[in-house]
Parts: C-alpha cells; structure tokens; sequence
C-alpha cells in the first residue's frame, strides 16, 4: 500500500547568510515577519518597507535523511509552490517550476540529502517571459499576465502590492510500488432518484507493474462497481438508487455520500486508495435566446435560480495564513448575509480545498474563474503549455464538489479587448482569446462535461454583441460608482450583474488598529495609503455629496465614515431591489465583493479584519427570500411596488402604504391584501393619492409587510425638511455576554446606524441601518462586548441621518 511522509518540519529559509525557520505551507512574507525582520505590511504604510522581498530570490532546504522505504518509487510532490523554481535534492536537479497554481511530481526514488528549492524573484521570471513573448496591454503596471501567479499579489485597486515566494501548500515523499492513481475523474450526475458516477480512472505503473492486470474497486450510496485494468486507464460506472438531492441554500439541503475507490494489485494487494465526498444535482445554464435577447439563468436540478451571489477575493494576500477555519467563519458570513453563490475571480486563485468544502455543506454555489483578469495574455510558450496543465490540473481537482457549478474563461479581458484600446495597441499579437473560445471550453468539454462553461464576465454570448451588452449574458455595472449616481442602477435591466458595486471604509475598529498613531480623517495620510482605487476618494465623496452635506471640517470623521457606509449600503440595495423586482429577465447579481485581503477602503461588506460593515447587514434584507421594495421610476417612469418571493410557498401578505410627512403626520394611508406566488414577484403601482408630491421636500412614502419596510423619499436627504432627530435609548444586559441597545424614536429617525465596534473592538450588532418613525422601538442587540455599557457611551457610537 502507498504510504506518505510529510514534509512540513524541519525547513529553513536562506536570508544574509543565514538560516531562519521555515514554516511549511507557508510564504517568504510570514517567515520574515515571524522572525521579526519585517515590519507588519497591513500597518500604516509599510507596505512600502517590504517591497524589497518580491524582489529577491529566495532559497527553501530541508534535510532529507534516507527513508528507508521498502517501496520501488518515492516520489517528491509539491501541492503548489509559488511560483518559479528549481528543486534540487542531494545535489541532483530534479526540475523546474513557474505555476503557483498546479501540482508538481518529482521521481526522488533512492535520493538523499539536501533537499533545496530555490525560488527566482517573480519580477525577474516575468520579465524574462515578456522578453521572449512581447508586451501585452494590463490595466496595471505590473508584469503578472507574464507568470502563472496570484495576480492580485502583485497589487489591486483593492490590494497591497506583496508579490512574495514560497512552498505555499503541502510537501510531501510517496512511496509506492507496482501502481498508483494518477488521476480520478467523477463524473455525477442524477436520473430522477438515481445518482450516476461515471468514474474515469487513470493510474501510473512502475516498470514491475508493466503490464500486469490490476483491479479497482468503487463504492457509493451503497452502490459498488469493479473492473480489471489491463493498461493505465478504465471507467466505472455506479448506479445508486434513491440518492437524496444536493440543493443550493435556501432550496433544499446538502446530503453528500462517501465515493471511495481502492486500486488492488494482480494479487488483491491494496495499493492506493482514493475518497472523496460528492452530491448528486443537475445544472444548467440557460441562453436559448428570447424576445428581449440572451438570458444567463442557472437551474439546480431544473429550478431556475435568481442568484443571490457575490464575488470572492483572495481573503488574504499573504495566503497561507487562511485556516480552514477561517475559509469556514468567512464563507458563514457569506451565508448569514443570504447569499448563496460565491464567484471566485480570476485574478486570485483556485482556492484550497476547504474552501469548496465549506460551500459544499453550507449550500454556497461556486463560480469559478480560470485565472485571467484584466490584461491581454500572451498565447505563445512557455505560457499556453503552462495554462493547459493549470486548467487540466484544477478541473480534475475541483470537479467533486457539488457546489462548483459554472466553470468561466475570464474576468473582464473580452470585454477589455473591445473597449479598453487594446485592439490597436496589440496590432495583431494574441491576447487570450484562443483560451477563452478554445482552449478552456475543450478542456471542460472534454474532462467536466456536467458543467456549463462560460468565455467570460461580461460576456454577451457571442461577438454578435458587445461584451458588456445588457440584453445579452452577464453584464459589469462599474459605470454607476465611476461616474454616477447610484440611482442610475435603475435605468437598465441586465439579463445578470455579476459585478457592481461601491465603495465604503472599513469598520472604525479595524481603522485604528491598521493605522494606530494617525489622527484619523478622510484624507490623512495612512487613510490615502490604505485606498487603491483611483481617485476613490474623490468617488466617496462625490457618491455623499449628492445626498448629504459632505463633512469637511477637522473633527468631522466621524460623520464622514457614516455617511460614506450609509451611500455604500443604500447603493448596493437600489441595484438589488431594481433588478430583483424584474426577475425572470434579471437572473441575479453578484456583488462585488464579499470579503477583503488586508484593511483597506473597499467594496466589500466584511472588511479586512472580518469586521461586518453595514452592507453585509444591507445584503441579508435585499438576498432574503422575500424582500419589499418601492421603485420611484420603473423603466416606464412609473412608480411601483414589488413584493418579490423567492421561497418555495406563496406569501401572502397585508400591504400598508402610507404617505406621511416630515413631522409624522399620515396624509394618506391604504391596506390591501396581497399574494406573490412561490419563486415570483408581483408588481403594482403605486396608488396617485399615496405618492408623495414630486420634488417635495416635506413628505415621503413607507410601505410595510409582515415586518419588512420600505421606504422612499423623493428628493436628496440635504433637501428634505428632515426634524433634529430625537430618541432614547436604554441599554439593558442579556443572556451569554450581551446586552440589548433599546431605542425609541421621537421624531423621524432615518438610517440609525450602531457601530458596536466603538465600544469595544470585539463588539458586533446584529443589525445595521434602520428607519424610525415617531413612536416607534427598535432593540439592536450587541455581542462580543468585554463589560456592558453606560447609555452615554452607546450613544457615542450612534448615527443617523440629520437635517443640512
């Protein structure tokens, strides 16, 4: 039988003549910091200190004493390493590498010693690439479309620039005889209550192996299957009856069977073994054609989904420090805010496995890119060998999990090549589109054919559109936050959004420990370093000023960072409720972006310290199954009402509609009786007498249902006649640690906001923005708290909206 040793102890790394400890999964950037050689790079601008380590080479050794395998073969496998390198053990090269992002097996059979693995600097192999292949256009100025590395290490308009170097993932000696599994292939798919596997087996000989049958065994759901191999390749097929179905979160649950396969030797000696854990679900994309253009509509097990989704960013750039654990507290998150897929992008990397784990069992659907983002990439060798294995590699390792349901060429470069003066500048060189339109899509087609393929985000489908149309595939909204008024999310209906989004800070919290001696405000120093979009903060506060009276004065931080949390949250829910209120046509959204890799102003809604902004609580209301929304001017300029319903009964519902006025006043009310069918909306307009009179800054409409509200004011808040708004607010001690923050509104109270992490760091709410009117009570409760609070020092951390 095949037996391992792992290679995680013991390494050091090479630095000026010396040899620190090495940590094993782990990265150049965690060594020096743990030998306290670098300033923290998260910190202040520091980021700068280090950029001399993605510079240098960097050398790995570990000793390797005689292991005293009795086995024909031992092998050296690397898991990842990051990125060009060379692996040499007692003295004997043994290869070479330049792809962070695929396996690497070296014969090390008899070897001893020395093992040593020397990493070149990823700018030195970049630009070697480049010289031999040409320049190619990149919306950054930094070479990562030339070498097979995380390319948001190099920097992003969200991220540090920290290319760094490692043995990223594990390392480890096999040692085997006769044969072993070089590569299993499920293929899962379901016939009514049967699963079927179609498992394609591949397995390597040693040369006493040659020729010689071998047996594999397969089992599932209680269903098993055996097969003689008589050459290095078969296929097993298993039939299980009455498989419960895998469902995305929200329509189901997520039963998975163990798939165990064993490969035994001409004598029925075990010799390798193989497990994984797999669900039996169908999907499809849908884009047969329509009266209105080419929708993009996911179905799981022929349910056509609106997809509640948003887009995954490396949650680290130094990434190996995510745990298991922390892929699963993150992707909880991600749950709890109602979402229910997750679009890992192309410019990060194939994520670890428990990354898709955690997906599998709590539901998440997975997107997931090949890695290509924003840059024409050469098509030329030593490139396209490296793309092809990369791709092969990582769809037979992904392919298991039931989560993963679309496989899609690119982020934004057909789009690029179209719109972003490529055309001209490439003059005829390739830019990736042989990848896109032809390399990937035979790979998927031939190896995972179970799953849909798309050529990219945005992609319309064909060159018959333009990449970004919004009548055809997916569509990028970046339109609105570059130059816009979020309003102007209403002015279309794309078939699907998978990315839009705006900008906001962190949580205050996450603000002092990143930039711990700075006197805080919107455009000191660490605040500036800590924004990479460009002119993001000019968007900022172009994006309040439209709405609010932008707080410029010394001492005005505060305000500043509400208010520009408050226009993220109120952005992303204009989209979302617009283009939920019109599904079918609108097939879902993909906000951009869940998560962050270092604290930083972003568009995420959990920052880089994993701290909640109020847009996550803004996505939990909009991805709920059943969301209330008022739309002030449909595309017909009509004014509506949608009660959208995504659960699987109907709601019915008592609609109240009231017109009031600034002061409280109802100067027109209504109920009706409504019902939206199970996985529908039902749209309404708005009765005349309800509509508060237009550019009128004294009055405004709510609607309320079953305890979900509404809201719509018809001008700017610096234009509405808003009251000083008076509350009281008691806090009062609760179960396990917490205590609930009571607040009673007096006046018209509009986007009360707790920031918990005022009063202590560790404290979270489990709400976020919230409109009062007078008379009415809200109880926000507070968790993580290290002592309860006086009412003065909640009130400290309260914010909501106030008169110009």
């Amino acid at each position: 039988m095949k037996d391992t040793t792992p290679l995680d102890q013991g390494w050091s790394l090479h630095h000026e003549g010396d040899r620190l400890p090495a940590t094993v999964p782990g990265c150049v950037h965690t060594d020096l910091l743990d030998a306290g050689l670098i300033p923290d790079p998260f910190l202040d601008a520091n980021e700068l200190e280090v950029a001399w380590v993605g510079r240098r080479d960097w050398t790995y050794t570990l000793d390797l004493p005689a292991h005293g395998s009795r086995h024909e073969r031992t092998d050296l496998v690397f898991d990842g390493l990051d990125t060009a390198a060379t692996v040499t053990l007692g003295g004997r090269e043994l290869g070479s590498t330049r792809n962070m992002h695929r396996r690497y097996r070296f014969d090390a059979t008899g070897l001893a010693g020395e093992l040593e693995v020397a990493f070149t600097s990823a700018y030195t192999e970049a630009e070697r690439v480049r010289a031999l292949v040409g320049d190619r256009p990149n919306v950054y100025p930094e070479p990562f479309q030339y070498i097979r590395k995380m390319a948001s290490s190099f920097g992003w308009d969200w991220g540090p620039t920290l290319p760094g170097a490692g043995i990223w993932k594990p390392a480890r000696l096999e040692h085997w005889s006769t044969a072993r599994l070089a590569e299993v292939r499920p293929l899962v798919t379901v016939d009514g209550g049967t699963g079927l596997v179609e498992l394609h087996v591949t397995v390597e000989r040693t040369a006493s192996g040659a020729g010689r049958p071998l047996t594999v065994r397969a089992s599932v759901a209680g269903a098993e299957a055996e097969a003689v191999l008589d050459g290095d390749s078969g296929v097993l097929v298993l039939e299980a009856a009455d498989v419960a179905l895998w469902w995305p979160r929200g329509y189901g649950e997520q039963p998975r069977y163990d798939l165990h396969l064993t490969l035994a030797g001409p004598g029925g000696e075990p010799l390798d073994t193989w497990q994984r854990r797999i669900g039996f679900r169908t999907v499809e994309l849908r884009t047969a054609p329509d009266a209105t253009g080419t929708p993009f509509t996911l179905a799981v097990n022929g349910e056509p989904l609106f997809v509640r989704g948003a887009n995954w960013i490396p949650d680290d750039t130094l990434i190996t420090r995510v745990t298991p654990a922390r892929y699963r507290h993150r992707l909880q998150q991600a749950a709890d805010a109602n979402i229910d897929l997750i679009r890992v992008w192309g410019g990060g990397i194939y994520e670890q496995e428990a990354f898709y784990e955690a997906c599998d069992e709590l539901g998440l659907l997975v997107w997931q890119d090949f890695l290509f983002a924003c840059s024409a990439y050469p098509e030329e060798q030593p490139l396209r060998g490296e793309i092809e294995a990369e791709a092969r590699d990582n769809v037979v390792r992904l392919m298991p999990h039931p989560s993963l349901v679309l496989w899609n060429g690119n982020n934004e470069n057909l789009w690029g090549f179209r719109d972003w003066d490529w055309e001209e500048e490439l003059a005829g060189d390739s830019w990736g589109e042989g990848y896109y339109l032809g390399l990937l899509p035979r790979i998927v087609a031939e190896l995972d054919p179970t799953r849909p393929y798309s050529a990219g985000s945005p992609w319309s489908g064909s060159w018959d559109h333009h990449p970004n149309d919004t009548d055809h595939g997916t569509h990028h909204s970046w339109e609105v936050w570059n130059r816009q008024d979020f309003a102007e999310y209403r002015a279309s209906v794309p078939r699907f959004v998978s990315e839009f989004g705006w900008q906001a800070p962190p949580a205050y919290a996450t603000l002092r420990r990143a930039l711990p001696n700075e006197e805080l405000a919107a455009d000191s120093p660490g605040m500036l370093h800590h924004q990479k979009a460009e002119d993001g903060n000019g968007k900022l506060n172009r994006g309040v000023a439209r709405h609010f009276e932008l707080p410029t004065g010394a001492g005005d931080f505060d305000r500043w960072h509400y208010l520009t949390q408050l226009i993220q949250a109120r952005a992303i829910a204009t989209g979302i409720e617009h283009w939920r209120s019109h599904w079918p046509h609108c097939a879902g959204t993909v906000v951009w972006q869940i998560n962050d890799c270092w604290p930083v102003s972003s568009w995420a809604a959990i920052d880089g310290d994993g701290r909640l902004k109020p847009l996550h609580h803004e996505l939990r209301r909009l991805y709920a199954d059943r969301l209330l929304t008022l739309q002030p001017a449909d595309r017909d300029g009509a004014p509506r009402i949608a009660l959208v319903n995504q659960s699987a009964e109907p709601w019915t519902t008592a609609l109240r509609l009231r017109r009031l006025d600034a002061d409280g006043n109802v100067l027109a009310e209504t109920t009706a009786e409504l019902t939206a069918a199970a996985r529908a909306v039902h749209r309404l307009p708005v009765p005349a007498e309800l509509l508060p009179t237009e550019s009128s800054g004294k009055e405004y409409l709510v609607a309320d249902a079953d305890g979900l509200r509404a809201v719509h004011f018809p001008v700017p808040d610096k234009e509405f006649g808003y009251p000083q708004p008076e509350y009281e607010l008691a806090v009062e001690e609760a179960a396990d640690g917490a205590f609930d923050v009571v607040v009673t509104a007096r006046t018209l109270v509009r986007d009360l906001l707790l920031q918990a992490d005022r009063i202590d760091p560790a404290a979270a709410a489990d709400r976020g923005r919230t409109t009062l009117l007078p008379g009415e009570r809200t109880t926000i409760r507070v968790h993580g708290a290290g002592a309860v609070p006086t009412a003065a020092q909640v009130r400290e951390a309260v914010f909501c909206v106030e008169p110009s």
